[in-house]
This record gives structure tokens, sequence and C-alpha cells, in this order.
């Protein structure tokens, strides 16, 4: 877990369509801008590589998210900061990474169930009302907010909320 490289790692979590992909990708760029490159482990993207056959049950996130905390905890050790960028429904999930990765700050991107429903870009809600997903975190499944968050921002301003974390980042003295 020791860390003194001065990498650390931060987890956007919220419900599916809160707006965690568009606050990373403008925390990324504000970060960028800093001099400061970011790994961001975005789950779509990273379940097609380590679980694509695994269905969206209890043990198949377990063992998911086991495996991008796994991944985010070597890149961190190698000096590389990290977003996490997923959902992660179980608070045991993101504490998993906040007892591996040293300098961690979780981010709860807390936008209402009826607002992620109305925007629901991937199309996850639409599915479970067909009858197309049965645990959609949130519906179905259980989704844990934090109870202790590091910050907590509301999705409406993607910019101003990137603005936020940085500053957050900077408090904690991971990045100038």
């Amino acid at each position: 877990m020791e860390t003194s490289n001065g990498a650390w790692a931060l987890w956007m979590t919220g419900l599916p369509a809160s707006g965690k992909s568009t606050i990373t990708a403008a925390l990324q760029a504000q970060l960028l801008s800093r001099g400061v490159h970011v790994a961001v482990l975005e789950s779509d993207v990273l379940r097609k590589v380590f679980s694509s056959d695994q269905p969206y049950s209890s043990a198949g996130r377990e063992a998911f998210y086991r495996q991008m905390v796994a991944l985010g905890s070597v890149l961190v050790r190698q000096g590389v900061p990290v977003i996490f960028d997923a959902t992660a429904n179980r608070r045991a999930y993101r504490e998993n990474a906040r007892t591996e990765i040293e300098r961690f700050l979780e981010v709860y991107v807390d936008v209402p169930l009826e607002i992620c429903i109305a925007r629901d870009p991937k199309g996850i809600y639409r599915r479970a009302a067909a009858g197309e997903a049965d645990n959609v975190p949130g519906l179905q499944d259980t989704y844990e907010p934090p109870e202790s968050p590091d910050l907590i921002v509301h999705g409406d301003d993607p910019g101003a909320d990137a603005r936020r974390i940085v500053e957050k980042l900077a408090s904690k003295g991971y990045v100038k």
C-alpha cells in the first residue's frame, strides 16, 4: 500500500447516468492543463477486457471490482495517478480501494434517480423497464452511496464539478 511517489487515486461514484464520465473527462482535461497525466479506469471499458463473459451478478461485480482495484493499485505504486470512473454500487468495492491505495479520494456524484433515468445515454434504465436488464443499481440492485465521501458534486455543471475536485486534490497536496 505504501506510495512515496506522490501518485493518488480518485473514485467517481454515483448512479448510472449521474454524469461520472462527463465530469471525469472535464477533470482529466483540467488536470492535464496543470501537467498532471492520469490513467482513467472506466468500468465499461475494463469490463470488456476483464470479464466480458461474467454477468452483472453480485459475484461477477465483486470479482470485477477486485480486478479494477488491483490494476489501479499497481498504477499508483508505479507513480501514475488514477481516476476510477465506475458506479461500484457497493461501499465495500470502494472501501477496498481506500484500503489498498494510501492516497485516495472518493467523490460522490449525487444525482436523483429520476434525473439519471431521464438522461439514460446508454439505455440502461430503458432496458430495465423493458425487462431486458434485471440488476441495474438504483432500480433492481442496491446502490450504496458513500457514508463519508471526500467530496459531493451534483453533476449539473461538469466543469465546475471538476474544478471543485481539483481544489480538493490540491487541498490534500495531491496536485499543485
